[in-house]
């Protein structure tokens, strides 16, 4: 991962529900964004593959973040249509060791990233949905059946990278969202951690939405969240 430059290890979350406020956002921040997450906000718009096609033309890495989670075989086929678009990540849900097996296998040259446990959710959440083991307990399992599966990485905390990265290898994509470059904001992301914890606990990448989105310059945000990158993996 020593190869991947700071600024392609920032993605930004495109959380907008229209194509206009996409290519707004898209020319907004310019050079200053190299990756971008479009998720299941944008689907509902009917224009997610235009949007995915303009960021693909200039040039951007994109990563579809659309949680697939049902029977293996269709999970499998929606992977296998999806490898056809010029998508670099695209997420699934971290059960089911059958489900994620088919994903992996027609991901082509697409990451299959596991969801683990949601950012917005703690013990007290987990406790509420029946599991009784802690939110690092949970990533930690559902990462070994997501690795043992193929898949080849994970989206989860900053909190638990550290962990991840000892557990899992140097291999394996830990991905985190839930970054707060200022410290927690009131929202409902629970689970967060800054960005130098992220890198420096083993983070390969982060991803990054309200910070920069709700910032008075979204273009010089990403860009100060990108020289912190630097400096941490300088420092690791």
């Amino acid at each position: 991962m020593s190869h991947v430059p700071a600024r392609q290890r920032l993605i930004f979350a495109l959380d907008v529900s229209t194509a206009i406020e996409a290519d707004a956002w898209i020319e907004r921040l310019g050079d200053s964004v190299a990756f971008y997450k479009i998720g299941m906000e944008l689907l509902s718009s009917g224009d997610y593959f235009r949007v995915l096609e303009k960021l693909a033309d200039a040039g951007k890495r994109i990563f579809v973040d659309l949680k697939f989670h049902d029977v293996p075989a269709t999970v499998g086929h929606a992977v296998r249509g999806l490898s056809r678009w010029p998508v670099d990540f695209c997420t699934i849900h971290g059960q089911q060791p059958a489900m994620m097996r088919a994903a992996a296998e027609a991901a082509g040259a697409m990451k299959i990233l596991a969801v683990t446990v949601l950012t917005s959710m703690d013990a007290e959440d987990l406790q509420a949905d029946g599991i009784s083991r802690t939110p690092v307990e949970q990533v930690l399992a559902r990462s070994a059946l997501a690795q043992a599966a193929g898949c080849h990485g994970v989206i989860a905390s900053g909190q638990e990278a550290g962990m991840l990265r000892a557990a899992r290898g140097s291999d394996f994509l830990i991905v985190c969202p839930g970054i707060r470059p200022g410290g927690p904001a009131g929202d409902d992301q629970k689970r967060t951690v800054g960005v130098a914890e992220a890198f420096s606990a083993g983070a390969d990448y982060i991803v990054v939405g309200r910070p920069i989105r709700q910032a008075a310059d979204p273009r010089l945000a990403a860009n100060a969240i990108v020289d912190e990158i630097e400096a941490a993996l300088e420092a690791t």
